[in-house]
């Protein structure tokens, strides 16, 4: 039976030994109370359809993948992957796209919020070659974005806009996790998709330049019904350090670039330290500077731990031991930070031009044996 006959005929028509004519991947985390009703929903949806539904969890500690797996008892369709040692929605759905062995790949949240009752239009569409990709879009015409809160809104319209005029992306809702595309087409950008971040679709179309035909399908986001939303401030600084990456071919790691950010954050509360502890509290240059080398270490070691290795984040007794490490790790570049930072004191007593010379010179050292001894990411 053809692509078209499958995606079009009636469920007594559709062979009950078919292959999956249609992947459909759920990246999943802390999503327990969602996984039930989303596989009855795609049910309903693509009645006459072979489908298979792909869990891809990020070992959920409220045993998402349980459940899952509970439901895959009842129906064959459904698959559970259960990732360990890794996070992170790009990572997900690529793992979870390239497990499949149907002609088409779709990818959804489980959040309920994606409307799966234009999966068969979008089906339809590629089955007759209109489009190699085809995107759920909330603002094209008859789209919504819903409730949105009028930060996430605002976020939402400033990252479209970059992402149209600054990575020519002609697309009106190029940040949508929900699209499908043909598996073939897939394998021809797998091996360049970074699996660090959010914005999968996003990533996908940039590392294709411009070869795939992508078609809009207008829909309306809905209300999250169970859990509550991933949406936070490291899908922004994601989001920019991806940009950054595509614009400079590969040669900056987007990774990096949150860790450049954050030290940057850092350099901010070494120098307000570093001016109280001089000005205010007459402290010797010395002190001033290794109490505000100090400071910055706590705050640069958080904040990466809350957003640069968001999908390595270190919790309970790993936090405390983390940050041994992390101090250890940056004792070389503190004692260069501060002898380096006296020195050029000594020479040309300007507080701040030592000071954040000497903060600098440890970005490379710090980001390298950081991502691989304390964050693990290698």
């Amino acid at each position: 039976m053809s692509a078209r006959a499958i995606a079009t005929s009636s469920p007594a028509e559709v062979p009950t030994s078919a292959p999956a004519l249609l992947s459909v991947v759920i990246p999943t985390f802390n999503e327990r109370g969602n996984v039930r009703e989303i596989v009855a929903r795609l049910h309903r949806a693509l009645a006459g359809i072979a489908w298979e539904a792909i869990f891809v969890d990020d070992d959920s500690p409220d045993g998402t993948a349980e459940v899952v797996k509970d439901v895959a008892t009842e129906d064959r369709r459904v698959r559970c992957l259960k990732r360990l040692g890794r996070r992170g929605l790009a990572g997900a759905c690529i793992e979870g796209m390239l497990a499949s062995s149907a002609t088409y790949v779709a990818v959804m949240d489980a959040d309920q919020q994606h409307d799966e009752t234009i999966l068969p239009r979008m089906l339809a569409t590629l089955a007759a070659d209109e489009a190699d990709l085809v995107v759920g879009s909330r603002y094209v015409a008859g789209g919504s974005a819903g409730s949105f809160t009028p930060e996430r809104a605002k976020l939402s319209r400033t990252a479209t806009n970059l992402a149209r005029r600054l990575l020519g992306v002609d697309l009106s809702d190029p940040m949508s996790g929900f699209f499908m595309l043909r598996r073939d087409q897939l394998d021809d950008v797998a091996a360049e998709l970074s699996p660090v971040g959010f914005k999968i679709l996003l990533d996908i179309v940039l590392t294709a330049k411009n070869r795939l035909r992508v078609t809009e399908i207008p829909y309306e986001f809905r209300e999250r019904t169970h859990g509550r939303s991933k949406f936070d401030a490291a899908i922004a600084l994601e989001f920019a350090g991806l940009a950054l990456a595509k614009l400079t071919g590969g040669v900056i790691d987007p990774r990096f670039i949150s860790f450049a950010l954050v030290g940057t954050t850092g350099l901010a509360v070494h120098l307000v330290i570093l001016r109280f502890a001089f000005e205010s509290f007459a402290f010797k240059f010395w002190l001033a500077q290794t109490i505000a080398t100090f400071a910055a270490l706590v705050s640069n070691f958080l904040l990466n731990n809350r957003l640069t290795y968001y999908d390595r984040r270190l919790s309970g007794w790993r936090l405390i031991t983390g940050f041994l490490g992390f101090c250890l790790i940056g004792a070389a570049g503190a004692v260069t930070n501060v002898g380096l930072a006296s020195w050029l004191y000594s020479q040309e007593p300007t507080w701040w031009l030592a000071g954040a010379a000497g903060a600098i010179m440890g970005a490379l050292w710090n980001y390298s044996m950081s991502s691989q001894f304390v964050w693990r990411t290698r």
